[in-house]
């Protein structure tokens, strides 16, 4: 029994620096404040302010809940084990495995403990240094994806893609819906590497060829930014499909761009213009989020004295093709000899590596 006793203290033990890393304390105490503001008798004044607060306060509590829970149920079998005779040894060895099973569970949903994670994302492959080889490079990244998405139960919305002058493409905007999809897509925003011989150089030299993924949380009207008509310019054309061929015959594909920012939106996948206006606001909405998330981030660290990560422009991960085969994350040093399953979408050692990495760090 004293094994199994050593056992739930270590579970124990595991459990509150988990606890400690997410901040449950905090987050009970924010609960209980947003509980206080739902009791007052204006609540209701602002319907939606209201359901907001309600959303964030039912998250809350259920996140808090499970985790005061697991925490209640281990301290319970550690009482028991400790006055426990040995006539009870299989009943107690069996709960001891189901808690070191559920704590597991615990600790890599404590890897998307982010305020966004849960929600839907909104992602973007552009073509970089490397001419026609990017441009190609480019679409392998967007199949790859594609294909992870699938395999993982996710469903993908294609909103805007524009086609390489030759082959390839040189962007894609990419809409993918289900649980946990921004938190577990984080780990691919950056640049990507991609080193083999050439099937466009007629020499069939080595080329190095480069595509940045971009990513934002799609929350949709949860976003409070304010967007002045003076600061858009508002552009439509044509939607083209592969190969740069029209497929509509009127202008209902929109780009927006936000003056002050450069920052520049496309949307061509919905039926009329006013859809595709509607939607492509709903990504730069997004999108001047993310970036005034990231600054509010980045100050923070910088007052705190963290080293401060110079932004998402840094090359994350390389996959090398010729002359020998590999894949490699530089921030977690996971490598993967089978480029093949990596390219047909098997992210998984890599995605988990890096929210491992995240949490630790």
């Amino acid at each position: 029994m004293e094994n199994l006793i050593s056992k739930l203290r270590e579970l124990k033990a595991q459990i509150d620096e988990l606890m400690t890393r997410i901040d449950v304390v905090g987050k009970a105490r924010l609960a209980d404040e947003l509980e206080s503001i739902a009791s007052d008798g204006a609540f209701w004044s602002d319907p939606d302010a209201a359901q907001k607060t309600m959303r964030q306060l039912s998250r809350l509590k259920a996140a808090v809940g499970k985790w005061q829970s697991v925490s209640q149920r281990i301290n319970d079998a550690i009482e028991l084990a400790e006055i426990a005779d040995d006539d009870m040894l299989a009943d107690m060895e069996q709960e001891t495995a189901a808690l070191s099973e559920l704590v597991e569970t615990m600790a890599l949903g404590a890897m998307l403990s982010g305020d966004y994670d849960s929600e839907d994302a909104i992602f973007a492959i552009h073509a970089g240094a490397g001419g026609v080889d990017a441009q190609d490079w480019a679409e392998m990244l967007e199949r790859m994806y594609l294909r992870w998405i699938e395999q993982n139960g996710y469903k993908a919305e294609v909103l805007e893609r524009s086609g390489g002058e030759e082959a390839g493409i040189k962007s894609v905007t990419v809409s993918v819906k289900g649980d946990n999809a921004f938190g577990y897509l984080q780990s691919e925003e950056g640049v990507h590497r991609l080193v083999r011989l050439s099937p466009f150089d007629s020499a069939r030299r080595r080329h190095t060829s480069f595509a940045k993924v971009e990513l934002w949380p799609d929350i949709h009207s949860d976003i409070e930014i304010e967007i002045e008509d003076r600061d858009i310019r508002i552009d439509t054309y044509r939607a083209s499909g592969a190969g740069g061929q029209h497929v509509q015959k009127n202008d209902t594909a929109v780009r927006i761009t936000h003056l002050p920012t450069g920052i520049v939106v496309q949307c061509q996948n919905q039926r009329s213009q006013a859809q595709n206006r509607d939607r492509a606001m709903q990504i730069l909405r997004a999108r001047l989020f993310e970036m005034e998330r990231a600054k509010q981030e980045a100050e923070m660290a910088e007052l705190k004295g963290e080293n401060v990560d110079a932004g998402w422009g840094n090359q994350i991960r390389s996959y090398v093709l010729h002359p020998y085969q590999m894949v490699k994350d530089h921030r977690t040093n996971v490598e993967i000899g089978n480029t093949t399953a990596v390219l047909d979408g098997r992210l998984g050692e890599f995605i988990e590596a890096y929210l491992r990495h995240k949490i630790s760090g």
